[in-house]
């Protein structure tokens, strides 16, 4: 007879005790639990001792993983990491006793209610209800760019929905594209949105002879490109030269190019947007620039 462990192991991680019935006995399954090869983790379900805490937590409560934890499962970019698990119960239920969570109560899905996670396009609504714009942006930035979820499907869920945060989800679902390339590209347009500043496209090519280059963020009339530089460093003396290259051929077709770190972008986005405003407007004093560019296709 398989050991326990190895049981629930095969299964995933988890069983509950009527599915380990007939596999192991109840002897086999206390004697786990005392050399604690096995956890208890709600009544008549046990798990391996390095289950994930999202699991164990949807587990114990019976519930849905939601929020920022679902997006987070779903492998979608947060700012921060939730220190305890989002889960949906159903309205009225008095919650189990279990691990650390952040517990909300709403109506689910049957779909939402077998996978134990909330669908992406109510992922990133709930996501908007509780982010603040540029975070919850650079969520419906990466759920669209997965092309699991169409930007009228993001619309048609924010119309439907009621309560707080029903503001900040719908200039999120206007705002939101699957152009954007990064988190931080992301965020540095959310700036530039909440502080007034457009003309902005996300990944605007860039074309002079034989040079093609994308900006992470491009006005063609201004000629005026934003990059967002994350934590990455230059891997070699040849990247190092193939960046050097991209931008003085960037300059040499008459783009002035602004590059933001992240601690910059994270850290003052007031300053982030008064630079780009101030050189906004000193490029537009000059009507002699013509665009050379192609915007990227959203398909």
């Amino acid at each position: 007879m398989e050991a326990v462990g190895e049981v629930l192991a095969r299964r995933g991680g988890w069983a509950t005790a009527s599915e380990l019935a007939g596999t192991v006995t109840r002897y086999a399954i206390a004697k786990a639990l005392a050399r604690g090869d096995i956890e208890r983790i709600a009544f008549g379900i046990y798990a391996l001792p390095d289950l994930p805490a999202d699991t164990v937590a949807v587990l114990a409560y019976d519930g849905v993983l939601s929020h920022v934890s679902a997006a987070a499962a779903s492998g979608l970019p947060l700012l921060v990491v939730p220190a305890k698990p989002h889960l949906i119960l159903p309205p009225h239920r008095r919650p189990r006793p279990g691990p650390p969570a952040v517990v909300h109560w709403a109506d689910v899905s049957s779909a939402e209610r077998r996978e134990r996670i909330t669908s992406l396009a109510r992922t990133v609504v709930d996501c908007s209800r509780m982010l603040p714009f540029a975070e919850a942006l650079a969520v419906a930035d990466a759920a669209l760019a997965t092309r699991q979820l169409a930007g009228e499907e993001l619309l048609a869920e924010v119309s439907a929905m009621r309560g707080p945060g029903c503001p900040n989800a719908r200039q999120v679902a206007a705002a939101a594209t699957p152009l954007a390339g990064r988190f931080l590209e992301s965020i540095l347009r959310a700036i530039l949105i909440g502080a007034g500043i457009d003309g902005f496209e996300p990944q605007v090519l860039v074309m002079n002879g034989s040079f093609r280059a994308r900006v992470d963020l491009g006005h063609r009339q201004a000629r005026l490109a934003l990059e967002a530089e994350g934590f990455e460093f230059h891997g070699s003396r040849r990247d190092f030269t193939a960046d050097c290259y991209r931008y003085d051929e960037l300059n040499t077709a008459g783009w002035l190019v602004l590059r933001f770190t992240y601690e910059q972008i994270i850290g003052d986005p007031p300053w982030v947007a008064s630079t780009v405003r101030a050189a906004l407007g000193v490029r537009q004093l000059d009507s002699t620039y013509t665009p050379t560019v192609a915007s990227r296709s959203a398909g």
